[in-house]
C-alpha cells in the first residue's frame, strides 16, 4: 500500500465541441507533466466543453477519447481521469473515465444532471456509486453538480478522497469553493476539485479555482490561472486524523434508494 500519491490537476480552457483539437491540446499539456505523477485529472467534458448538443459530436469520438486516455495513461505511467460526452445504445451520458496505466477502466455516469441548463433532458443520469482503488488509495469520483448533494457523497465506504471534475461557472464559484471544503471536512477525506477556465460558446465564463483540501479542510493547492497544479496525498494524514478525531464513527447510517 502506497504511503503517498502524487496528483496533477490540469486547469485549462476548452475548445467548443471539438474533441480532436482538445485531445491535441491536452496531449501537449500532459507531455509537460513530470513522470512522477501517479494520477492526472482533467475537467468535466474535457473534449467538448459543457455542450447540451451531444448530437453534434460523432458517436465514434467517445471511443477515440477512451483509447487516447489509455495511450496517455500508459505513456505517463499514471492514471488519467476526466468526463466526456459518451453515446451508448442511442443514449447520451456525461461519463467519467478513470483509466489506469495498464489500460484498466472504471466509469461513473453523472448522477445529478444539471437541470438549470437542461442537462437532465439530454443526458441520462447515472444510478450507481463507484469506488476506485488505485495504488492503495480509495477514490470516489463525481461530476460537477454532484457537489451540491452531500448525501450522495457521504463517506459510507471509507474512501480516502473525493474527486470532482467540473465546468463550474464564475457567478457561482463561491459555492464551489465552500462546498469542496465542506465535503472534505464532513467526510474526513481529501477533496479534489478540477474546474476549467475561459469562456464557452454559450457565453459562460469559468475562473478555475481548482483545489485540493485535506481531511481537516486545509487548502493545499489553488489557482485561477491556466496551469497544472501538483500535490501529494498522504496516507499518514488520513490515518492519523481519523484515529485521533474519530468523527466518522458517529456518522449516520442510511441506505440510498
Amino acid at each position: 500500500m502506497a504511503k503517498e500519491l502524487k496528483i496533477a490537476l490540469v486547469q485549462s480552457p476548452l475548445f467548443w465541441e471539438d474533441p480532436e483539437r482538445n485531445r491535441k491540446m491536452f496531449s501537449k499539456k500532459l507531455d509537460a507533466i513530470s513522470n512522477e505523477a501517479d494520477l492526472i485529472v482533467l475537467p468535466e467534458m474535457f473534449t467538448t466543453a459543457f455542450t447540451m448538443y451531444p448530437k453534434n459530436i460523432s458517436e465514434k469520438e467517445g471511443i477515440r477519447t477512451v483509447e487516447w486516455m489509455q495511450r496517455q495513461a500508459a505513456g505517463k505511467n499514471a492514471a488519467l481521469v476526466g468526463s466526456i460526452v459518451f453515446q451508448e445504445d442511442g443514449k447520451y451520458f456525461n461519463r467519467l473515465y478513470f483509466v489506469e496505466p495498464d489500460g484498466g477502466i472504471n466509469t461513473y455516469d453523472k448522477r445529478h444532471t444539471f437541470t438549470l441548463a437542461g442537462e437532465d433532458k439530454v443526458y441520462n443520469a447515472g444510478e450507481k456509486k463507484v469506488l476506485v482503488k488505485y495504488k492503495g488509495f480509495r477514490f470516489y469520483p463525481l461530476i460537477c453538480y454532484d457537489l451540491r448533494f452531500p448525501v450522495w457523497s457521504r463517506n459510507t465506504e471509507n474512501y480516502d478522497a473525493l474527486l470532482y471534475v467540473a465546468n463550474w461557472p464564475k457567478p457561482r464559484i463561491a459555492a464551489w469553493d465552500t462546498l469542496l471544503k465542506a465535503r472534505a471536512i464532513e467526510n474526513m477525506a481529501y477533496c479534489i476539485g478540477v474546474n476549467r477556465i475561459g469562456r464557452d460558446d454559450t457565453g459562460h465564463e469559468y475562473v478555475g479555482h481548482s483545489a485540493v483540501y485535506d481531511c481537516l479542510g486545509e487548502q493545499l493547492v489553488f489557482s485561477e490561472k491556466e496551469t497544472i497544479l501538483q500535490v501529494t496525498l498522504s496516507r499518514e494524514h488520513i490515518e492519523t486524523t481519523r484515529n485521533k478525531l474519530k468523527f466518522l464513527d458517529d456518522r449516520d447510517h442510511f441506505i440510498l434508494e
